[in-house]
């Protein structure tokens, strides 16, 4: 018996590897049967610290952002957000529209980038993150009527769609810009805005000193309003387990989070490539539950970039191992789930 029984073993544990192995189905952009991410996860919805599906089961999207809208913009297209929902496994695309630097507030056209992006997770059944991406100009009240047109606009058109995400302030910074001061009550103005027209799609708002300190935000959470988050962002080579011990403290206080972008690189989108850093976040994000987005879509060399130096000069998508930066890489397997994360 002794030589079946171990036979027996074997079988038993090759198929628990099989399956162990397998890839959760949250965790693919279309599955087996064909059905698209959003077709299985429906009306998002916010459930505690977490974001859950319309059945009210908790997910963990995982995804992609562009690079400034007015650089990389070719990016944003039918091919590539295709080829990234496919080949790479993305569930979500963030539309990444700076406000200065040749952004919307001067180069309002940029506007038509995040339009065929939403058009393009319309069709491809993937969620789309509309991203305000206030940086360089640091208060999000400098432009807060312009906030409201857009998001009024972004939501009469598109509000009825499952798919739509607003981040309606991407990284508030500065030390004169506070919680209290100036991000909240942007907040609540925007939030109003687009509540009086789409009641139910995820909002996500930003937090201070470029969106890392969660906890501020979570002694003073905003109220009145379901369905909305807080985005924490961070880059592996330089923010750790400081950054990680404010986002538990805000967790425990009942803050839900999305971090709407991360880096494999140091702060500034460079500096070298942390495969062993991001695993450490990638970790805690999952243990968590807690959704992402890659930083980012773009040819231009540096470690953060998906791309090296000008590949895919014409967007296209398609991409073969040789176009990868090491981050590029790393991120795809990620996705595709060929890299474990604990």
């Amino acid at each position: 018996m002794k030589p079946m029984c171990k036979t027996i073993g074997i079988v038993l544990a090759s198929i628990l590897t099989i399956i162990s192995c397998a890839p959760d189905n949250r965790f693919l952009a279309v599955d087996k049967s064909g059905k698209t991410v959003v077709e299985r996860f429906g009306q998002l919805q916010v459930m505690g610290t977490r974001l859950g599906t319309q059945e009210g089961k908790p997910v963990q999207l995982r995804g992609m952002s562009s690079f400034g809208l007015q650089w990389a913009g070719k990016y944003a297209n039918d091919e590539v957000i295709q080829w990234l929902r496919d080949d790479w496994n993305m569930q979500v695309w963030r539309a990444a529209m700076y406000l200065t630097q040749g952004g919307y507030i001067e180069n309002p056209v940029i506007k038509e980038k995040v339009i065929s992006s939403i058009e393009a997770a319309l069709k491809l059944g993937i969620y789309v993150i509309v991203d305000w991406h206030v940086l360089s100009d640091k208060n999000p009240l400098v432009y807060k009527d312009k906030a409201i047109e857009f998001f009024t606009d972004i939501a009469q058109k598109y509000g009825t769609y499952p798919n739509i995400i607003y981040e309606i302030c991407n990284e508030p910074n500065g030390k004169e810009v506070t919680w209290q001061g100036q991000i909240k009550p942007y907040a609540e103005a925007v939030i109003g805005a687009i509540r009086a027209i789409d009641p139910d799609n995820i909002i996500i708002v930003g937090t201070p000193n470029w969106s890392q300190d969660v906890d501020v935000a979570a002694e003073d959470p905003i109220k009145d309003y379901k369905n909305i988050m807080y985005t924490l962002h961070f880059y592996a080579g330089t923010h750790g387990e400081a950054l990680r011990k404010k986002a538990e403290k805000a967790l425990a206080k009942g803050l839900p989070i999305f971090v709407t972008e991360w880096g494999t690189s140091d702060a500034s989108g460079g500096g070298g490539f942390y495969p062993d850093q991001s695993k450490v976040w990638l970790s805690f994000l999952k243990k968590h539950g807690i959704s992402w987005v890659n930083w980012s879509v773009n040819n231009k060399g540096e470690e953060s970039g998906t791309l090296v130096y000008n590949a895919d000069r014409e967007g296209k998508g398609r991409w073969q191992d040789a176009d990868l930066s090491p981050s590029g890489r790393f991120i795809r397997k990620v996705l595709r789930n060929e890299i474990r994360i604990p």
